[in-house]
């Protein structure tokens, strides 16, 4: 087996997960969240059992409640709603992700158009583009740069939500360059640190893998990649599993070397009861393909700091 390092836990996500823990520390049961927390099954699961309540709306929380925003973003029109509700609100919003918002903000206040590349309905891009609704337009892939209009074709910038693919993202960049020459760059990255290194990690063992098993949630964007992401290097065979008993033996046969990784929302707790899954299938030989090595921790909200301490 090869095991691609690094893979589970980013730091927005570690961040997001600690920030509803220590809420519940400090408040007590009943915490509420808005959507899911981060997407992932078991993490949903494991912190429902232990008192939080996951909502889709804030009008679903009591009238002065704590009420949490996922690692995803939100959009301005949410916060509103949630003070109109006197909700006592904790954001655990990605700092990667209040990044791209502050990005959205500042062009739109120069006027520009802003072509947001990104996953029609997902959380992130409905938060972005709900800082400047009247100036995003959303481009999901390469195939819906043809609609794409805009008002001055000098005042053009492209930003991202921060889990695509990166090839992907590119080449819908590259399109969109051709029909506007004048389009320009965010002023950093917007696709994060820790999607880029999952998807590296996984292109550099792929081309030896008959089989890849990715540990993640059908939900998470940037697991989901990683399974494309896989395919595409040359793996024979990629996979999306939550857990190590959705693994198909029949996946198995004739298969020498298989690559594992998880997506950047996935507890390691997954992957190894994966890596015990295929141990107790004659797989022992574990070796590590490690491509990037990560540091990066995020602080808690201000309001949970002491709680960290």
């Amino acid at each position: 087996m090869l095991l691609a390092e690094p893979r589970g836990y980013c730091a927005g996500v570690d961040r997001a997960v600690e920030t509803v823990e220590k809420a519940l520390e400090k408040h007590g049961a009943p915490i509420y969240v808005r959507k899911e927390i981060v997407h992932n099954r078991h993490v949903v699961d494991t912190l429902a059992e232990r008192g939080v309540v996951f909502v889709d709306e804030t009008d679903e929380v009591p009238v002065g409640s704590v009420l949490v925003f996922s690692a995803h973003g939100v959009s301005p029109a949410v916060h509103d709603a949630a003070a109109a509700r006197d909700l006592h609100t904790i954001d655990a919003t990605c700092p990667l992700v209040t990044k791209v918002h502050q990005e959205a903000k500042r062009f739109a206040r120069d006027d520009y158009d802003i072509l947001l590349i990104g996953h029609e309905g997902h959380e992130e891009v409905e938060g972005t583009a709900g800082e400047a609704p009247d100036h995003v337009q959303l481009v999901d892939g390469p195939d819906a740069v043809d609609a794409v209009r805009v008002r001055d074709e000098a005042k053009v910038i492209w930003l991202s939500q921060t889990t695509l693919s990166v090839d992907e993202t590119m080449e819908t960049v590259d399109r969109l360059r051709k029909k506007f020459p004048l389009l320009q760059d965010p002023p950093s990255d917007d696709i994060c640190y820790a999607t880029q290194n999952r998807q590296v990690a996984v292109k550099a063992m792929a081309p030896e893998c008959d089989l890849v098993i990715v540990v993640g949630s059908r939900n998470s964007s940037n697991s989901v990649r990683l399974v494309e992401v896989a395919l595409g290097a040359g793996a024979k065979a990629a996979y999306l599993v939550d857990y190590a008993r959705e693994v198909d033996p029949a996946w198995l046969d004739g298969v020498e070397t298989i690559g594992i990784t998880s997506g950047a929302s996935v507890p390691e707790i997954l992957v190894r009861g994966v890596l015990d899954l295929l141990a107790d299938s004659g797989y022992r030989d574990v070796q590590t393909v490690t491509t990037a090595n990560e540091t990066l921790v995020f602080a808690l909200p201000r309001e949970l700091r002491a709680a960290r301490r």
